[in-house]
């Protein structure tokens, strides 16, 4: 690997994707899965660039960089020195140390495609989960229409989705390769619908949305913004805990953003779904997120428990409101909590007063 600290995100996304340009108006032919490190275990690199450390020390000797969406093993995660910040966790690699935070844990398992899609109430189709790094994309209907798809298409990058995102597969195309594609769409998005190739999806199950403890009333969630955790409570027993990302109350450069803290209080969860697209702020300070997995709405405003792929992060406030789980996690959480929400349609909505009380809690208040 070699350092370049003059390159900026921008520019390193150019130089790496000149060939990309036109990518979502090729056949489907012209994409493939990458070829992934070979380890039982990966990381991606969430970010424009990290350096990589001698030691899990960011003292230490820089001996490297990676740039977003690069794929590296994923040996063990050790504890270092990270001055400034909460997560002092590192991830060794083969080639040295990255900072864990935005390192995010990821699997290569390929899928063997499926040949038809089942009847639901929404039409043919199936929900399923990314579960390779990452899988490059078609747009079915240019032109882009969600900010973040503008943005790839704009430094010249394809559209792509990453490991634990959901999305609802509606068709499937066999190319003259012999290659399975499936169609997705996400049934609440901006309207983009994309062909990615079907080995990178595995079809989600209706045991694995079935509910945990259906028989259970008595449970709520409590969320501690002091130290960073969320517990699951039947009755006075805590049945599940779990360390969260709550809303970060200041932005890069140290400004206090109180707009992005999580809401303090009690609220009821109103609506869940397999899988959302979430957005928020302006257009110039905003974000927008596809395909986010096991959705679980608590405020009216939009801030909910779910699932994250855009940082590993877990224990230090870094969402703009909502609480980040892991996809473990928030899978946990959105089939132990009520409402239920069945595999077909996999969002349900529900009048005051609500499924299990979420309860924020901030012990500096």
């Amino acid at each position: 690997m070699s350092r370049n600290s003059q390159l900026t995100r921008r520019d390193f996304l150019k130089l790496t994707a000149l060939s990309a340009g036109m990518l979502a108006l090729r056949p489907f032919t012209s994409l493939s899965l990458p070829e992934f490190p070979l380890a039982d275990k990966l990381g991606r690199i969430t970010v424009g660039k990290m350096d990589v450390y001698s030691r899990p020390d960011v003292n230490s000797q820089i001996i490297g960089a990676l740039y977003e969406d690069n794929i590296v093993p994923w040996i063990r995660e050790v504890v270092g020195s990270m001055p400034g910040r909460i997560n002092q966790r590192f991830v060794e690699t083969p080639n040295g140390f990255i900072w864990g935070g935005y390192v995010q844990p990821v699997s290569n398992r390929p899928n063997v495609p499926v040949t038809a899609l089942p009847s639901t109430s929404l039409g043919q189709g199936m929900w399923a989960e990314v579960t390779v790094p990452y899988v490059d994309l078609i747009l079915d209907n240019p032109p882009p229409r969600a900010p973040w798809l503008q943005y790839q298409l704009s430094i010249n990058l394809p559209p792509r989705f990453y490991y634990s995102q959901i999305v609802w597969v509606d068709q499937i195309r066999t190319d003259e390769s012999g290659r399975v594609w499936y169609r997705l769409n996400e049934k609440y998005g901006s309207g983009d619908v994309f062909w990615g190739q079907a080995e990178a999806f595995r079809p989600l199950t209706t045991e694995e949305v079935s509910p945990i403890s259906p028989d259970v009333q008595d449970k709520r969630i409590v969320v501690r913004i002091w130290d960073q955790t969320l517990s699951c409570f039947e009755g006075d027993t805590e049945v599940y805990f779990a360390k969260i990302s709550s809303g970060a109350l200041y932005d890069a450069w140290g400004n206090r953003v109180d707009a992005w803290a999580t809401p303090v209080g009690e609220s009821p969860i109103w609506r869940k779904a397999i899988s959302l697209p979430l957005s928020g702020g302006s257009a110039s300070a905003g974000w927008n997120l596809p395909a986010v997995g096991w959705v679980s709405l608590f405020v009216g405003t939009g801030v909910a428990i779910h699932s994250t792929y855009w940082h590993n992060n877990y224990g230090e406030p870094s969402s703009r409101g909502c609480v980040n789980a892991s996809p473990e996690d928030a899978k946990w959480i959105f089939r132990w909590s009520l409402p239920q929400v069945p595999y077909d349609p996999g969002d349900v909505t529900v009048e005051w007063p609500g499924g299990t009380k979420v309860i924020v809690e901030d012990r500096s208040l």
